[in-house]
């Protein structure tokens, strides 16, 4: 009960400071990030919001783009997702399969991952929402959030400057033209 009333909080919070700025712009200027599922809710997670909902934390250790290894610690990309209702586990299959991911930084950099890529029970994958890179926050460069895939041969998809999670189902082509 204390956990959804958190969540309720946040929304609100989310609610709030999203109708005096722009989005992108609130939840930049306080390192907050912003969580939104076609169908479900839209949340602004401040840093220290995660810790407080006892989401579990997960440490990688991965090599950066030039080839050093680093241990980023932070959430799994779909716990985050789960709290803002996304479909993982059983209800991920039929209709459902249709919902990617769309990551956006505020550099207007974007990267697209598939729901089933960030699901264990298709895959052992784990990409993580990082805060923390040796041990201590993130630098301006790369934060408050960096998504690592520490399995991957490129970088493509390892995002900084996180500013915004979306969960959108895909349109067939036929609705499109």
């Amino acid at each position: 009960m204390k956990k959804l009333f958190t969540i309720f909080l946040v929304v609100i919070f989310g609610a709030i400071s999203g109708s005096a700025q722009s989005p992108a712009k609130s939840t930049a200027a306080v390192g907050a990030l912003r969580v939104e599922v076609e169908g479900g809710r839209v949340i602004a997670f401040v840093p220290s919001l995660l810790t407080k909902l006892k989401l579990p934390r997960r440490e990688v250790k991965a090599k950066d783009h030039d080839g050093k290894e680093n241990t980023y610690s932070g959430y799994e990309l779909r716990e985050v997702l789960k709290l803002a209702g996304a479909k993982f586990g059983a209800d991920l299959r039929g209709a459902n399969m249709s919902y990617y991911l769309l990551i956006e930084a505020t550099d207007n950099y974007h990267a697209v991952f598939a729901l089933p890529e960030l699901d264990d029970t298709y895959t052992d994958k784990i990409v993580l929402l990082a805060d923390m890179q040796d041990g201590k926050t993130l630098d301006i460069k790369n934060g408050p959030w960096q998504v690592i895939v520490p399995d991957e041969k490129k970088h493509a998809r390892w995002v900084r400057q996180v500013m915004t999670l979306k969960v959108i189902r895909a349109q067939p082509v036929s609705t499109i033209r």
